[in-house]
């Protein structure tokens, strides 16, 4: 039976709230309609957080009831956030309780979707006509799926100088407007194909050893890693430029909204985690050496950092010399980085690019891995 599920039911009382208002964006929701046709079982995404006295809950509750204003103009959607305060992720790395999916499943999935529905109240303020919105998400399992995955090693023949070579113009970008602006709307959609999420996924199952505490950087509302990692992992965290998209990512412990580009630090001590990764999104670091830098510093000695990329990407975004350059280069590029960064052992690549029946086109995915000397 198909059943309307309140994602938000995290607007249940709490310390005396009894209501959350949520103005979301829904012209940029409707974006998503296509995903909503779906024919395969909705599963239900319900938000269950202990109040206790753990500040750190009660402050994201408090990012889920701060009041968004969104004002649409024609096609164009704005949203402005009235309690920037309330927006605060998760203090000091405390852990919150995960939200999704039941403690036990088939491994690998049987189902190659998950459909639901993300429920949102809007219209509640003092102008009232209150009113409940949602929309319907599609979420790729990487299982159950008709693909092959194979891994292909890349050599990496470039030779890079001791000093980087790079110039300022090398990292400009054709919007170089504050960046908070393009990430304000959440984008609940997938960036690259299925083909290349489930290739990334079955990666992460046969690299990510179990109980590791694992670190998402530039993260959105998916991940990408494989269902049980949310019973089989450690810690999962995840940064990244949206805090709706994070509250999201049900398989996340903790998050923190952090744009990378204005500080590159990440808000962790030192050898926190075993694994970092970073999924498509390097090509939008105007820092990169020196988020990578902050890469080593958070992972423990023999720890690691998997860097996909495909061919993918938001052209007024992304680097100049990023744009100039094909996928083999790219790879060449993310392990001089991780050269200048400085305390990695000599990188590796990898094609992961899956193998679609009938050879249909579908997005490359590569791979490099750095680990962390000992």
């Amino acid at each position: 039976t198909k059943k309307k599920t309140d994602y938000w039911s995290v607007m249940k009382k709490m310390h005396g709230v009894t209501k959350a208002n949520i103005f979301t964006p829904l012209l940029l929701l409707a974006s998503t309609n296509a995903l909503s046709m779906s024919t395969s079982p909705r599963r239900s995404l319900t938000a269950s957080l202990n109040t206790g006295s753990n500040k750190s809950v009660m402050n994201r509750y408090k990012f889920l009831s701060s009041t968004t204003a969104a004002a649409f103009f024609g096609a164009t959607t704005f949203v402005m956030a009235t309690d920037p305060e309330s927006c605060s992720a998760a203090e000091n790395g405390a852990i919150v309780k995960r939200i999704g999916f039941p403690a036990s499943f088939s491994v690998p999935a049987k189902e190659r979707y998950f459909d639901y529905e993300l429920e949102m109240k809007i219209g509640e303020g003092p102008d009232g006509n209150p009113r409940s919105r949602g929309v319907f998400v599609r979420r790729f399992t990487g299982d159950a799926t008709p693909f092959s995955f194979p891994v292909s090693p890349v050599r990496l023949v470039k030779e890079w100088p001791s000093e980087p070579p790079f110039s300022k113009e090398d990292f400009f970008r054709a919007d170089e407007n504050d960046d908070q602006s393009f990430y304000t709307v959440p984008r609940f959609v997938y960036h690259i194909d299925e083909p290349a999420v489930a290739s990334l996924t079955q990666y992460y199952r046969k690299n990510i050893p179990k109980k590791s505490d694992v670190l998402d950087i530039c993260s959105s509302w998916v991940s990408h890693y494989p269902l049980e990692f949310t019973n089989t992992m450690g810690r999962i965290s995840g940064t990244g430029m949206n805090a709706l998209e994070l509250i999201a990512n049900d398989q996340l412990t903790d998050y923190k909204a952090t744009d990378l580009n204005v500080e590159p630090k990440l808000p962790y001590d030192d050898a926190s985690f075993d694994v970092v990764t970073c999924v498509v999104s390097i090509d939008y670091l105007i820092h990169p050496i020196e988020v990578l830098k902050e890469v080593h510093r958070v992972l423990r000695p023999g720890g690691k950092i998997i860097i996909s990329q495909s061919n993918r990407c938001f052209p007024s975004k992304a680097i100049s010399m990023w744009l100039q350059m094909n996928d083999r280069q790219h790879l060449e590029l993310i392990n001089a980085y991780l050269q200048y960064a400085g305390g990695f052992k000599p990188r590796e690549a990898f094609d992961i690019t899956a193998e679609v029946p009938g050879n249909s086109y579908n997005d490359p995915m590569f791979i490099v891995e750095a680990i962390k000397e000992a």
